[in-house]
C-alpha cells in the first residue's frame, strides 16, 4: 500500500493531527488492531492524554469517518454548482475529479472507511448512511443529467465508479498526476458504456 501524498498539507489541529495519524495506523493495522497507546506514542503523548481530545477511540473514528462524508459531500456539491453553468458533462466531469483527487490524497481514509464504518457508534454510522445517502443521489443526478438512463442504472453505475476509484490505496502504481488522469478517463469512459 502506498504511503501518504507528499503533496497532502500537513494538519493545522493537534486534532487533526491525531486523527491524520490515526487514520494510517488504522489503515495499517485496522481499528481493534491499535490501541489507545500506540496511537498516543505515534502522536508523540501517552495514550491517557488523547483523552483530553477524544471521549475514546471510538469518538475518534467517529470524527474521522464522519469528517470524511462531510468533506466528500460538501466539496462535491460545490463543484457540481461551479461546474453548472459548462453542462452537465462538465458537473459529471468535476465530480469524477473531486473523487479522484480526494482518494489519491487520502488512500488511508479510504481504506478505514471501507474496513472499518461497522466500529463506529451507532449515531455517527447513522450519521455517515445519511451523508453518503446525499452524496450518492448528487452523482446520480449528475449521471442521468450527462448521460441519460433510469435512477437504479445510474444509482448502481455510481456505485461501481467509487468502486474502481477507491480501489486507488491498492491500485496507484503511476505518478499521481497520471493516475488521475487514467481514473478519470476509466470512470468516465465507464460511465458513459454503462448508461448506453
Amino acid at each position: 500500500m502506498p504511503g501518504p501524498s507528499k503533496a497532502v498539507a500537513p494538519p493545522t489541529s493537534r486534532r487533526a493531527q491525531i486523527v491524520a495519524v490515526a487514520a494510517e495506523l488504522f489503515a495499517e493495522r485496522g481499528f481493534h488492531g491499535v490501541s489507545v497507546y500506540e496511537l498516543g506514542a505515534a502522536v508523540g503523548t501517552s495514550g491517557a492524554a488523547l483523552y483530553k481530545h477524544f471521549a475514546n477511540k471510538e469518538a475518534l473514528l467517529g470524527e474521522m469517518l464522519v469528517g470524511i462524508s462531510e468533506r466528500l459531500l460538501s466539496e462535491g456539491q460545490r463543484r457540481a454548482q461551479a461546474a453548472t453553468p459548462d453542462g452537465p458533462e462538465a458537473v459529471l466531469a468535476g465530480l469524477v475529479d473531486w473523487h479522484v483527487e480526494f482518494a489519491l490524497a487520502h488512500p488511508a481514509l479510504i481504506t478505514v472507511q471501507l474496513r472499518d464504518l461497522a466500529s463506529l457508534s451507532e449515531d455517527d454510522r447513522h450519521t455517515v448512511r445519511r451523508l453518503q445517502r446525499e452524496y450518492v443521489q448528487l452523482w446520480i443526478s449528475a449521471i442521468r443529467a450527462a448521460l441519460g438512463g433510469d435512477e437504479a442504472r445510474a444509482r448502481s453505475a455510481a456505485h461501481a465508479t467509487f468502486g474502481l476509484i477507491n480501489s486507488t490505496p491498492h491500485s496507484a502504481r503511476l505518478r499521481p498526476e497520471q493516475m488521475a488522469e487514467l481514473l478519470h478517463a476509466m470512470a468516465i469512459g465507464a460511465l458513459q458504456a454503462s448508461m448506453r
